[in-house]
């Protein structure tokens, strides 16, 4: 069972300030919980049915409270359209540190504010064996349960710091990495020689990368549209966007031109 109050509490963690408040971020769905189960979050409280413990037969120390409940019960507490079989309550950690340099392919957002695309960024960087992505200040939270919902596990081995550009601008610069970044009006990826070592910057979805942030970006990327009779989309998806950038990265790693 789950109890109301208990209820009132998830339901309040779809908003940052309870989360701060409480120290606590909602997990929800059986493959986020799986990957949960084996990560080095602390799990407050686990609620799932009887079928989804059986399945997983999860060790005691891996929550600190593991509760039997019904699929009535977690339709009831979920903040999901169509909840599956588990649930949890996670402790927010500190912040990851800083890295002294940068190393390999690196991503900066910079203003992401769609919980979605958040979290599919995140799992673009799990795909491409990105382990560190930093985000400007502005950018959506993590702990958002919408975040945490689509990066489907991949939330559990990325780790996520928010900064100001100037601070990762600094690192960059001390690692002697040089700094890309996606707009409509840049070069053909293509054709670009792409190095293994690069920090590469995402922008707003609406309104790109913000202006004293270009100012520091050497080098400019667009993927070309090969939309008939020059009629398509205007633009891309920013994580679809993404993924095209950091495949062709690896590419070229693969395949150096």
């Amino acid at each position: 069972m789950i109890g109301k109050n208990t209820i009132k509490q998830i339901k309040s963690l779809s908003q940052k300030k309870y989360r701060q408040k409480e120290k606590l971020f909602l997990v929800e769905g059986d493959k986020n919980i799986q990957e949960l189960l084996h990560s080095n979050y602390n799990v407050v409280q686990l609620y799932a049915t009887k079928s989804f413990l059986e399945e997983n037969r999860i060790q005691k120390n891996k929550a600190t409270l593991i509760i039997e409940t019904t699929e009535e019960h977690i339709r009831k507490a979920s903040l999901l359209k169509n909840p599956q079989r588990s649930l949890a309550l996670c402790t927010i950690p500190p912040s990851p540190p800083l890295p002294q340099k940068l190393k390999g392919l690196s991503l900066y957002l910079d203003g992401i504010q769609n919980p979605g695309n958040l979290g599919t960024l995140i799992r673009i960087c799990d795909w491409f064996g990105i382990s560190e992505l930093f985000c400007s200040t502005d950018t959506a939270d993590l702990y958002n349960p919408k975040v945490i919902q689509s990066t489907m596990g991949s939330f559990c081995r990325v780790s996520v710091s928010y900064l100001p550009f100037e601070h990762i601008l600094d690192i960059a610069k001390n690692s002697n990495i040089p700094i890309w970044g996606t707009f409509l009006n840049g070069k053909n990826i293509y054709t670009q020689h792409l190095p293994a070592e690069a920090l590469l910057i995402v922008g707003n979805e609406g309104s790109g990368i913000r202006k004293s942030v270009e100012e520091q970006i050497e080098n400019k990327l667009t993927i070309p549209s090969f939309a008939l009779e020059n009629h398509g989309a205007e633009s891309l998806n920013a994580a679809v966007a993404t993924g095209i950038i950091c495949a062709e990265f690896r590419r070229k790693q693969i395949f150096p031109s």
